[in-house]
């Protein structure tokens, strides 16, 4: 994900025009943010990304037509700087894996404080993956996407078990995939925030990938890092 400007577009995407508005009046109270543009279906919201090219799109999953995980594909195929945060009623494992695998950066809950939805916009406009913090907060839900990774690598062809990883990027990208923020991982790893950026920014590069939540379950499948999560 780009470096986010001063001011961070946002499109908004949900079916009801009231819930809509409830959004655009508690975002646009932050000057960090700017709405720039609704829509109340799938279809809408791709074709108004691919007009105002925002930041973050903030969307419904439960669409009318094209459903929200469908439209996160379609939206990173061709924008992939973009955040996508997704709204659900359900905390559904199956869901979440497919969430990641569509490059989601956040998958919240309908009933979301506002103070903690506007906690994750920040986390996800400085490029941070909330979704690995949600993963890690539910256990029935780290089960199934833990399960639902092991289960990947064991499909995947296991020819190409090379990594062209260094050890300390491989060291970095398993923090990501626990969930750990740049902050921490410069911590953890006693280097400076800078160099974790460059870390990340040469695995995508290597891998050729479009951001962390791609390169982590890329690595994953071919059994380069594993994933630990709490209980397992």
């Amino acid at each position: 994900m780009s470096v986010p400007s001063s001011v961070t577009s946002i499109v908004l995407v949900h079916a009801h025009a009231l819930f809509r508005e409830g959004l655009r009046h508690h975002i646009s109270a932050h000057p960090e943010f700017r709405i720039a543009g609704e829509a109340s279906n799938g279809q809408q919201a791709i074709q108004l990304v691919d007009y105002t090219d925002p930041d973050l799109v903030l969307m419904e999953i439960d669409l009318p037509g094209v459903n929200g995980l469908e439209v996160s594909r379609a939206i990173k195929r061709t924008h992939p700087h973009v955040g996508i945060l997704l709204f659900s009623a359900a905390m559904d494992g199956h869901q979440v894996v497919k969430a990641i695998r569509a490059g989601v950066a956040s998958y919240l809950p309908r009933n979301i404080e506002w103070v903690d939805l506007l906690a994750i916009l920040n986390d996800v406009r400085k490029g941070d993956y909330p979704i690995n913090d949600l993963v890690l907060s539910f256990p029935e839900v780290a089960s199934q996407v833990l399960a639902a990774f092991r289960q990947m690598v064991v499909d995947e062809d296991t020819q190409s078990i090379f990594s062209p990883l260094s050890p300390r990027e491989l060291e970095v990208l398993e923090l990501v995939a626990a969930g750990r923020t740049n902050k921490e991982i410069a911590l953890l790893l006693d280097i400076s925030n800078q160099t974790v950026k460059n870390h990340v920014s040469s695995i995508l590069r290597k891998l050729a990938v479009n951001d962390r939540t791609q390169a982590v379950v890329y690595a994953m499948r071919r059994g380069w890092i594993k994933v630990v999560l709490p209980g397992d």
